[in-house]
């Protein structure tokens, strides 16, 4: 088992904080097996003992009672007081999948979110959810939980995480991540079109399912339809015109552009995409569009084209922007303007990369091979008018280095084995 001490090491920061810790991310990504395996694993090596920990996993049958907030909350908070002096833990998996519920007594509506404020009160008890869905997200989290939850967000395996189980030629390794990516449920399975099923399952079983029925998706062929488009245009400037527009000529039917946004929202709040928005470098402000989507998951992408469309240099840039955001750097699409003879050009600088007060320009870069590619890699750094640091990830090259102008050239094996020092 992979032991993803990245996720561990946060959890075990934030207990006993007071607040409610929230674990997020797409499904199957590893979020209950962080909580129920690896941080289940630990309390009992710092001798905490088996009854303490109390677990409900709501996506289990046996569980499907406690789906009532009121059933869950009566059912700890007996265990809790009958022996007041331990202290407990409280594992919920899934806490989206419980229902509101009205109590017997006030005729109040109640939720998981008022129990769960309610048990938090204990000062013996320390509470731990995951959560996959809109419910789950920083804002509502910040809502819901009256602001006391710390949320940890986790993300499918990273290139480094894959490569601690599969070892061996690192680059190998790698031309394989990027063609099936890091769901976890992958490492158990060898054959190719085993894994193919696999990831096509978690489609149709779980994602596709989840969003019609939760996620108040109506028209489930638009939705298989604009997978299908930002899968083939990850690392293009789209926006939900663009895509409505190539949907209808592909349907012969007039589909709305509002539609194509709230399916966009509800695709982000599943985890299953990201946007990143464009950022004028020189004018400090933002763009309204078009911007970029990037897939949580490269193999997840891979699988809505049936691997039938290798854009490596594409590719290469959804898993680099995968990895800075893992790392919880602030990510936005460079802009810069080129008024070269006379004429004004937008050129893009890749990520615009922040942390806190902190910033660093990168592009990634399958090959620089040719010198005309080289230039056209670089010249947006000499646009910026600043002295930021500036970093070329490139798949081409084995060993980082500094060019003569100061520019980082990052091995991209190395970056994404944590081996480049990017602030």
């Amino acid at each position: 088992m992979i032991e993803r001490s990245y996720y561990l090491n946060q959890i075990i920061s934030k207990m006993w904080d007071g607040n409610i810790k929230v674990i997020t991310g797409l499904r199957r990504c590893g979020k209950s097996t962080l909580l129920f395996d690896l941080f289940y694993k630990y309390l009992l090596e710092q001798g905490v003992k088996e009854d303490n920990i109390i677990r409900f996993e709501l996506d289990q049958r046996k569980y499907l009672k406690y789906r009532n907030p009121i059933v869950l909350c009566d059912t700890v908070e007996e265990i809790i007081n009958n022996n007041a002096k331990d202290k407990y833990f409280l594992f919920i998996d899934e806490v989206q999948l419980t229902t509101i519920v009205e109590d017997p007594e006030s005729g109040i509506k109640v939720s998981i979110y008022d129990m769960l404020n309610e048990l938090k009160s204990y000062s013996n008890l320390d509470c731990y959810v995951t959560g996959s869905n809109s419910k789950m997200l920083s804002n509502d989290i910040a809502t819901e939980f009256r602001g006391r939850s710390s949320q940890i967000h986790v993300f499918p395996l990273s290139f480094a995480e894959y490569y601690s189980f599969k070892q061996g030629n690192a680059r190998d390794v790698l031309e394989e991540y990027m063609q099936y990516g890091g769901m976890p449920g992958l490492l158990s399975l060898t054959d190719l079109d085993e894994k193919r099923k696999y990831l096509s399952d978690l489609y149709n079983e779980i994602y596709i399912k989840d969003l019609v029925e939760h996620g108040n998706i109506k028209r489930e062929d638009v939705l298989e339809k604009l997978l299908d488009y930002l899968a083939a245009q990850i690392s293009s400037l789209t926006n939900s015109s663009n895509i409505a527009n190539s949907i209808n000529v592909k349907a012969c039917e007039k589909i709305d552009d509002g539609l194509i946004s709230r399916y966009l929202y509800q695709l982000e709040n599943a985890f299953l995409i990201s946007e990143a928005k464009r950022y004028d470098i020189k004018g400090k402000a933002y763009f309204d569009f078009p911007n970029k989507y990037y897939y949580t998951d490269i193999g997840l992408r891979n699988v809505r084209l049936n691997f039938r469309q290798n854009d490596p240099g594409h590719i290469m840039e959804n898993i680099v922007y995968n990895e800075l955001i893992r790392l919880g750097y602030s990510v936005d699409i460079g802009v810069v303007e080129d008024r070269k003879n006379g004429n004004k050009k937008q050129k893009e600088i890749d990520f615009v990369v922040n942390s806190f007060d902190k910033r660093i320009y990168i592009q990634s870069a399958f090959q620089m091979n040719k010198t005309d590619k080289v230039n056209s890699e670089l010249d947006s750094f000499r646009l910026t008018g600043d002295f930021f640091k500036r970093v070329v990830i490139r798949n081409d090259i084995l060993t980082s280095f500094y060019d003569e102008d100061g520019i980082l050239h990052a091995s991209l094996v190395e970056f994404l084995l944590g081996k480049v020092q990017l602030f």
